[in-house]
């Protein structure tokens, strides 16, 4: 029991240091490089983080990037000119005959597709139209591509649900572990102990 804590710091600085390398591995749509490129281009390095299927439009205006995964379709938009990004404007998906509103996060700055009959004709494997209508008050555009699902891909998406069950597990052991801890160092009181 003496050497728990440290196990715990251990655990958590493994975890905390996964998510870091998750989170750098994630580039903003459309992010420009020194000479005013945009270095939002697929990575040439097929790893498990960049397997989800993406989606890239733009036009004059706006530029968006969209990923699958998590259970939602979540679109970034910025501005295509200045790479400003495009907060709490009204975002719908179209993709055949079907039609989503996107619902806007204030705090990760993106706009997420979580209708269940939208996800699921997204996620079968093959390549779907997608057409993307932005309105930021007095701007409106139409963008338009497709996103293509592999297999494979669609595999990792199912995937995703069991990384976020293990995510939960984790975080149970470890506030049991602190309770527990915690607990171990409480001070005792004299005599309590067993009956003579």
């Amino acid at each position: 029991m003496k050497y728990f804590p440290v196990f715990l710091r251990r655990l958590v600085n493994g975890l905390l240091g996964t998510l870091f390398a998750a989170a750098t591995a994630f580039a903003a749509p459309g992010a420009h490089g020194p000479n005013g490129e945009h270095l939002d281009a697929p990575a040439a390095s097929g790893g498990a983080i960049n397997s989800a299927p993406r989606f890239e439009a733009q036009s004059d205006m706006f530029e968006v990037v969209g990923r699958l995964q998590g259970g939602e379709f979540s679109m970034l938009i910025n501005r295509f000119a200045t790479n400003e990004p495009v907060l709490d404007a009204k975002v719908e998906i179209e993709s055949g005959a079907l039609k989503a509103q996107a619902r806007f996060h204030a705090d990760l700055g993106d706009y997420a597709v979580d209708d269940a009959a939208m996800l699921k004709a997204l996620s079968l494997p093959g390549e779907h139209p997608l057409v993307i209508t932005v309105l930021a008050g007095t701007e409106a555009d139409l963008l338009d591509g497709s996103l293509r699902v592999t297999a494979a891909a669609e595999a990792h998406g199912h995937g995703a649900s069991y990384w976020v069950g293990g995510a939960l597990a984790v975080a149970v052991f470890l506030a049991a572990g602190f309770y527990y801890s915690r607990r171990s160092k409480s001070p005792r009181t004299p005599g309590m102990g067993a009956v003579q």
